[in-house]
């Protein structure tokens, strides 16, 4: 029978099919092939011997957290206490989209902002958007349970952004105590050997501790520049311009002609000059 892993504590695996729940081994061949199955992971069990005996095919895997076919990840930003972090949010937006998952701005805090400073985010609200990242506020209960409904969805942002605050505008249903979950997004609780999916917004939600501390390394300079939606929409004099000193970058005229936002090129820049090192 095929069900998807959502729990794994040490060697243990739950497997959830339909409404039923098994406590299922993998399989010795997976450790001789050096295959580890991980929460999300579509599998095949023998329902009699309560066994893993096969993972179909992947679209995406993470390390931190260990979890598979991942669709959305949230990347929870404070516009205020702490302050708006664009280094950060545009290196996530990187980060998600070259592991082939979609990003979703939620932005949290506004009640704490002066009408000018809403304006400002707005402003990149609609930025965004033109770019084809969904956005939301966190006071968007509906429209977020309605992006998490049937999906498997991460958390991520800095500390102290409102991951807990989050979870706890939309976990009515959930299965666990509030606190529990809100300590696992919070604080990174859990060790790597604890991975599970929360029922949440009839989706699932992953505890990620660390997950915002996935750094660019892994990506090469032309990976790095397709994860900016913005600068496919030019074509610049040289293929392969990596739009930095090139002349004929069509990307730097559309900075200057504030086609492309300004701190999106500054932090391409940023990221580009850090996988030169």
């Amino acid at each position: 029978m095929n069900g998807q892993i959502i729990r794994v504590i040490s060697n243990l695996y739950t497997v959830k099919i339909g409404d039923m729940l098994y406590g299922c081994r993998a399989r010795g061949k997976f450790r001789k092939d050096k295959i580890t199955p991980m929460v999300g992971d579509n599998v095949v069990i023998d329902v009699d011997n309560n066994l893993i005996i096969d993972i179909l095919p992947r679209k995406n895997e993470l390390t931190r957290p260990v979890v598979a076919n991942v669709d959305i990840a949230f990347i929870v930003t404070s516009t205020k206490k702490p302050n708006l972090d664009l280094v950060l949010l545009d290196k996530l937006i990187s980060v998600i989209t070259y592991n082939n998952i979609e990003p979703i701005i939620c932005f949290t805090k506004l009640d704490l902002l002066n009408e000018v400073e809403k304006e400002t985010i707005e402003k990149l609200r609609i930025y965004y958007e033109t770019i084809g990242i969904k956005v939301v506020y966190n006071t968007e209960t509906v429209l977020i349970k309605k992006l998490i409904k049937n999906k498997i969805a991460v958390l991520a942002g800095q500390t102290g952004a409102g991951k807990s605050s989050l979870i706890n505008r939309i976990s009515e249903n959930l299965n666990i105590k509030t606190d529990e979950i809100s300590e696992a997004l919070g604080r990174g609780k859990h060790t790597t050997r604890h991975v599970e999916l929360y029922n949440i917004a009839e989706g699932y939600i992953v505890d990620t501790p660390g997950f915002s501390a996935i750094d660019l390394k892994d990506i090469s300079k032309e990976e790095l520049k397709e994860t900016f939606e913005e600068f496919k929409r030019y074509d610049c004099k040289f293929k392969d311009c990596v739009h930095d000193k090139e002349i004929g970058c069509k990307v730097k005229e559309a900075v200057l002609e504030k086609e492309i936002l300004q701190s999106r090129y500054d932090n391409y820049l940023l990221f580009l000059k850090g996988l030169e090192k």
